[in-house]
């Protein structure tokens, strides 16, 4: 068996073609999804990245792990106590150790570890990537390091290959040369300057004045403005946010290609996911995913399984 594990961060479902979306943002995973299984009501756990990646690694919720914050105590897990053997992924095994006891070799490409002082997310893994810039990382920058195994390895049997890409969370940071595709598209509508108006005088981090990823700080990126004055500057912030998923959706179709030149995308799991979502002006948060919110707590999960044919919906 081989699985291939698309970990998308700060990615919401409705923003992709195969959940409804009416812009095109997706077009690989959306084929994907077309073989597969779409799941529409997956929820984490816990949000947003440190407390959600615990979950879903550790196979807990965090009100036992202890990982429930992204600082302090609360983002460490708690000491196992008298129980604590000579290894201890004994008492604490985990998704990864899990799957690797029953013969398969899981790799890694991600610098999620780094970015969080996560230490205990390296457990269980043959092969660590960490592509060094703490979560700053454009797809270019990741999936290089997954191609290149690929080239490598992917011809072989019984591997699990992670892949951690970036782009949709803030700062969005799409390059230039990508150009913008939804220049003309069509918005949603549910938000609208009268909404925007409301939230401006509503202050508050995520807020119009001092939308996420700049912490009320002047941006430098130049898909992302400092503040929403202006429809003008939703519009920005929601094409920066869109040109991440498509910019990661190009690169996880290289990735599909990679395979495919193996001889081995037909017989390969793919699960594509995310650790949570975005607001986009729901609970007056642009850019942000710090409620327990739907926009923050609602993830995609595909699961496209050789030989079980996909049923969307």
């Amino acid at each position: 068996m081989r699985i291939l594990y698309l970990d998308i961060d700060t990615l919401r479902p409705d923003h992709l073609g195969c959940y409804g979306y009416l812009r095109d943002t997706s077009p690989n995973i959306d084929r994907i999804a077309a073989q597969g299984v779409r799941m529409n009501n997956c929820y984490v756990s816990d949000a947003p990245c440190l407390p959600s990646r615990s979950s879903m690694f550790t196979g807990q919720f965090g009100i036992h792990t202890g990982v429930v914050n992204h600082g302090g105590l609360a983002a460490d897990p708690r000491p196992t106590g008298r129980d604590r053997v000579f290894n201890e992924l004994r008492t604490r095994p985990g998704l990864i150790h899990s799957l690797a006891t029953t013969g398969l070799y899981p790799v890694s490409v991600s610098p999620f570890a780094a970015r969080h002082s996560a230490w205990w997310f390296y457990a269980g893994w043959r092969e660590m990537y960490n592509t060094g810039l703490n979560g700053a990382e454009s797809a270019e920058q990741v999936v290089p390091v997954a191609l290149d195994w690929i080239a490598r390895n992917g011809e072989r049997d019984n591997w699990l290959l992670h892949v951690n890409i970036w782009d949709p969370h803030t700062p969005y940071r799409a390059p230039e040369e990508f150009g913008n595709p939804f220049k003309d598209a069509p918005l949603e509508g549910w938000y609208t300057e009268e909404i925007r108006r409301r939230q401006w005088e509503g202050f508050g981090p995520g807020s119009p004045q001092e939308p996420g990823g700049g912490f009320g700080q002047p941006s430098t990126k130049p898909r992302q403005p400092s503040q929403i004055a202006s429809m003008d500057d939703y519009r920005k912030f929601l094409d920066g946010y869109d040109c991440g998923i498509r910019y990661g959706d190009e690169w996880c179709g290289r990735i599909f290609n990679a395979l495919a030149d193996k001889g081995v995308l037909d017989d390969t799991v793919i699960i594509i996911t995310s650790d949570h979502g975005e607001g986009m002006g729901e609970l007056n948060v642009i850019g942000d995913h710090a409620c327990a919110d739907q926009a923050t707590s609602r993830v995609p999960m595909i699961i496209r399984w050789p030989g079980v044919g996909g049923k969307p919906g």
